[in-house]
């Protein structure tokens, strides 16, 4: 099976219809090419507010379904794919989720994630926004396969990848918001950043043997309005078979719509050559539940 799919990389303002404008405007373009599965990134009807803690920005979220929902599933049913968004919810006064929501192509919502690695560091403060998820690591079934769902912090964890692998994904998708922030400087260290990051995740693919598809912002999104402070998203979306060879590449400054045709056969195939999942010692792996081991 051949799969067409496209990953949406783009700015954001504070303007949320013309955030919601750019998403649908790529949406559409990744369909005219003949993409049946469309992965937006992280937060993406807004700037990303996790800069400073602030309950005001509370006011952003929203619940789902809701008004973000109806319109993406409104889109996802009129161009007939799989599309994979990223929200910030509402779920109760007070309780609030960084979530994925995936809808079908007839526009209903195949399900969601809810992101289970929050971070706190600084100018990512997370764990003042969003309450870990609770869904746990569970494939998403929709027309076009397995979707293994996984936001931005989680693609640091080799055990969250695995646990979607074990239960059936046929592909791994991270909507993302990451970049430099303000005060970086020094370019090694950068590039050594960016490269890690796209190291570790071809890895999830290589250690699983499914393609992954990361959605990254681009653009400087300031701390506060007018500062000089604040984050320079790098961009660098990008799409990889089940060995981690690249597919796709965006660029790390520029708002792009990034395609590449998956053949999800080859993950039995390159799964029976290097069979990882086969020589698991399972019997040995208790200590894994361990903090750490003293």
């Amino acid at each position: 099976m051949t799969l067409r799919v496209a990953i949406v990389q783009q700015t954001c303002t504070a303007d949320r219809k013309e955030n919601l404008a750019k998403s649908v405007e790529a949406i559409r373009h990744a369909a005219n090419q003949g993409a049946k599965l469309v992965l937006l990134q992280e937060l993406h009807t807004g700037l990303y507010f996790c800069q400073t803690e602030n309950a005001d920005m509370c006011d952003l979220a929203e619940t789902i379904p809701g008004p973000s929902t109806e319109q993406l599933a409104s889109i996802a049913k009129e161009l007939q794919i799989v599309l994979v968004s990223s929200l910030f919810e509402k779920r109760a006064p007070g309780l609030y989720h960084n979530t994925a929501v995936v809808f079908e192509k007839d526009g209903s919502m195949a399900g969601k994630y809810r992101k289970m690695h929050i971070p706190d560091d600084p100018g990512y403060y997370e764990k003042f926004y969003f309450t870990p998820g609770d869904i746990g690591f569970t494939p998403i079934p929709t027309s076009v396969g397995k979707l293994g769902i996984l936001v931005c912090w989680d693609q640091w964890y080799p055990e969250a990848a695995r646990l979607m692998a074990l239960a059936g994904a046929d592909i791994l998708l991270y909507p993302t918001a990451i970049g430099w922030g303000s005060q970086e400087s020094d370019e090694d260290e950068k590039n050594r950043q960016r490269q890690a990051w796209m190291l570790v995740q071809r890895g999830h693919a290589v250690a699983n043997g499914l393609p992954v598809m990361v959605a990254n912002r681009t653009g400087f999104e300031s701390a506060t309005p007018n500062s000089k402070q604040g984050i320079q998203f790098w961009g660098t979306s990008f799409i990889t078979g089940p060995q981690g060879e690249i597919l796709a590449e965006a660029s790390l400054d520029k708002p792009q719509v990034m395609l590449a045709d998956l053949n999800l056969k080859r993950n039995e195939q390159v799964r029976r050559g290097w069979p990882f999942l086969r020589d698991r010692r399972i019997d040995a792996y208790q200590d894994i539940l361990l903090r750490f081991r003293d």
